[in-house]
């Protein structure tokens, strides 16, 4: 039973490298390179870059309120 545990490992080992050198790469300078354009283009978006309108912001301090 161990040396046929042992082979369905390795053919599920096989399988695996298989399938990783089927995956289709790209070269990291063009991945670099369309991340950036991405971000440039999303900048506006982005909540981090250009903040949040205080109307929207769910993390602004509660406004207290006084009854006259």
């Amino acid at each position: 039973m161990s040396s046929n545990s042992t082979l369905t490992a390795l053919r599920r080992t096989v399988e695996q490298l298989r399938l990783e050198a089927s995956v289709e790469r790209i070269k990291v300078s063009q991945a670099a390179a369309d991340l950036q354009q991405f971000c440039l283009q999303n900048a506006s978006k982005d909540a981090l870059v250009v903040g949040v309108p205080a109307g929207s912001n769910p993390f602004r301090e509660p406004r207290s309120c006084t009854l006259l």
